[in-house]
């Protein structure tokens, strides 16, 4: 699974730790997501599209 958490902190401005805790999780944790060495639960992919108002299927690409 792919993701571009990466891209759209960067168009928000966002850090990984503002990211982080947006979405009650560690800085590392977004670290791992952007280097697509972790898949996020349901929960944590919902509600990391949600901070930046898209869908899972936006962020995540769920085919890669």
């Amino acid at each position: 699974m792919t993701n571009r958490i990466k891209e759209l902190r960067a168009r928000e401005s966002l850090t990984q730790l503002d990211l982080a805790r947006k979405v009650g999780v560690r800085r590392e944790t977004i670290v791992f997501l952007e280097k697509d060495r972790y898949n996020p639960s349901l929960k944590l992919a919902y509600d990391i599209a949600r901070v930046f108002g898209m869908k899972i299927e936006e962020v995540f690409n769920l085919e890669g």
